[in-house]
Formats: C-alpha cells, structure tokens, sequence
C-alpha cells in the first residue's frame, strides 16, 4: 500500500492539537507528536515548517471548525448557547487560543489579518438591530468561555456546587439582555 500524505498531515494534525493544547508551543515536543502521529519528524517539517508554523496550522484547523460547526445567527443568546456546547465537546479549542495568548501577548498573531477578516464576516452577520454589535460579539465570546477559562474563580464566586447548566442558562440570558436595544 502506497504513502497517503493526506491521511498523515490528518495525524499530524490530530496530535499535534492534542500536545499543543496540554503544553502550547514552548512545551510541546516534536518527537512526542511524531510519535502520537506515527510519523517521523521529517514530515512534520516538511509538511508544516517550524513548530509554530504548526501551531498556526492547528489553531487554523480548529477556529474553521468551530465557524462551520457554530455559525454566528441572528439570535446571539441562541449562538450562545450552541457555543457552549462546541466548547464542552472540544476543550482543546479554548485552550489553544489561550495558549496563543499566554505566548504571544498582544503581538500580531499568525493569519491576524484573515483570521480578523473572518471575525468581521461574523460580526456583519449579526442582526442590525443589535447596537454595537462588534462589541456585543466579542462581550458574548467572552461570557461563554470565561467560566471554562477561569473554573477556579467560577467555584470561588459562585460556589463550588453551582450547576454547568444553570452557568449556561445565566449567561444565554445576559447575551439576550445585552443584544437587545
């Protein structure tokens, strides 16, 4: 049976977001991705660069996703909640993106400008009669990832029993609220 290129780029990929969402960029091994992909170092530079050239890749890989899984629509609460599902069924996704801001700050990240240009596309979806809506996307983006970003300050203010569900249920209505004239 002949090399298949596509189906090991796939694996490359698929370890490499699972070793760059446990360690980001600076922790993550080369040799411990290859050996999850069951490739050989070699083809992970050629096919992708340097490691952060492969971050890039995953973290491109994985914001397409969630955009063709979660479209923006018209009712941001609805959003809301849908986002809160993509998030519980891929944690990797939140945790590349904070790795990315962990290690490069507010320095100009990999594809910023279509990356940018992606958001903008999500933003004019949003129904014109949501003031602001470029700040009410990004207040929205915010209050669902917070409580999965910071769970300790989640426990810490609203205790330790407070139920996920009831999180949600909070945070769909605040979206609701703050998209309404």
């Amino acid at each position: 049976m002949g090399y298949d290129s596509k189906a090991t780029k796939e694996r490359i990929l698929a370890a490499a977001t699972t070793e760059f969402a446990a360690h980001g960029v600076a922790g993550a091994r080369v040799d411990r991705i290859a050996e999850a992909a069951e490739a050989n170092k070699r083809a992970i530079y050629d096919y992708f660069g340097d490691k952060k050239a492969l971050f890039a890749a995953v973290l491109e890989r994985m914001l397409s996703r969630c955009a063709d899984a979660v479209p923006v629509e018209p009712d941001l609460a609805a959003y809301a909640r849908k986002l809160f599902d993509y998030h519980a069924a891929n944690p990797e996704a939140l945790r590349l993106l904070m790795w990315e801001a962990l290690e490069m700050g507010g320095r100009e990240v990999p594809a910023e400008d279509i990356r940018t240009a992606e958001y903008q596309k999500r933003v004019a979806s949003i129904d014109d009669h949501v003031p602001n809506a470029a700040m009410i996307y990004f207040f929205t983006l915010g209050l669902v990832n917070w409580g999965r970003a910071m769970p300790q300050l989640r426990r810490m203010v609203l205790g330790a029993d407070f139920p996920q569900d009831k999180l949600i249920e909070a945070t769909v209505e605040a979206v609701r609220t703050l998209s309404e004239r």
